[in-house]
């Protein structure tokens, strides 16, 4: 674990924090208007190291953030908080230096975004350990793609959209076939879009819809701790990723992976159990109701840019046909 301390005095700008893979859909933003989440766990800080965005690359949640003040002055333009459009407004509270950037403003991810420059990371103990695949996976451990009144969460969103491009590349240009259930119903249309215009641009050259139809089908499955495999094995198997290690569940050799964020894997493979959420008072006379409710049937559930920034890291990375 580390603590961020002010590079120029030494003051402690941050409570100690555990690095965790850092979100590639980070720096994006979600609809307009939108009221967005804190993106990071509390007591956790990720680093973004891709070449093309070197600014604002130490990300925390804002609350973990101590011994800082907030700048406050007006931002024109924006209107709904603070969209850190002037530069840094978190100073250290030791010296008066500028250390961090607060955002708050609507449509964009709640963080503090440290000013690399302007900090030191200091050793502050050992590494939480990792939590075991069964704890994290336990059906009641499962995130909602979607809230009470049926709106979809932006995460949702961003990590289906990481998740399309992991089993875009691990397919290699080949069509994908998948089995009825939830996991079709995620991303059996997103999967189709992916090879047509405008999206098929993405694609390396040769891998569009019509030379897709070409090649041998390959087959995706879930896959991960509490699951039965299916036989004959899946080409491709869809696994939970841990939170702290960013490691994807450990699929049988031979089987590509296309990871997926833990909560949301653990909602897809236990979509039938669903918690009833506690409510006071009663129904109007009258009116009936079965609880739980039905599943909310998922939207396209895919934010394009997301899948964009995923393919070309994996490309950079070498995985695929790239």
């Amino acid at each position: 674990m580390e603590v961020f301390e002010c590079g120029r005095c030494g003051h402690a700008l941050t409570a100690p924090l555990s690095r965790v893979p850092y979100p590639v859909y980070a720096g994006f933003s979600y609809g307009n208007g939108h009221p967005m989440p804190v993106l990071m766990e509390s007591g956790t800080y990720a680093v973004d190291e891709h070449p093309a965005r070197p600014a604002r690359s130490i990300v925390i949640a804002p609350g973990d953030a101590y011994g800082t003040v907030l700048v406050q002055r007006s931002e024109p333009g924006a209107c709904c908080g603070i969209d850190g459009r002037n530069g840094p407004n978190v100073t250290c509270a030791g010296c008066g230096g500028k250390v961090a950037t607060r955002l708050d403003a609507c449509s964009l991810w709640q963080a503090t975004w440290l000013e690399p420059d302007a900090v030191r990371p200091v050793p502050a103990g050992p590494a939480r350990p990792a939590t075991d695949w069964a704890a994290l996976t336990r059906w009641w451990c499962a995130t909602e793609p979607s809230d009470p009144t049926g709106r979809w969460d932006p995460r949702w969103e961003m990590e289906s959209a990481v998740t399309l491009a992991h089993l875009v590349a691990a397919a290699d240009g080949s069509p994908v076939t998948l089995p009825d259930g939830p996991l079709a119903d995620v991303f059996r249309g997103p999967l189709a879009a992916a090879f047509r215009a405008p999206y098929s641009r993405l694609l390396p050259p040769g891998h569009s819809a019509g030379r897709a139809a070409e090649r041998p089908v390959k087959r995706a499955a879930l896959a991960g701790p509490g699951l039965l495999l299916p036989d004959p094995l899946p080409d491709i198997a869809v696994v939970p990723r841990h939170p702290q290690t960013g490691e994807p569940w450990p699929a049988p050799v031979g089987v590509a992976v296309a990871p997926l964020a833990v909560g949301f894997w653990t909602h897809l493979a236990h979509h039938g159990r669903r918690l009833v959420t506690p409510v006071t008072g009663r129904l109007p006379a009258g009116v009936e109701r079965d609880d739980p409710l039905t599943p909310h049937p998922y939207g396209s559930g895919i934010e394009w840019g997301a899948y964009r920034a995923t393919l070309e890291r994996l490309w950079e990375a070498g995985v695929g046909p790239w």
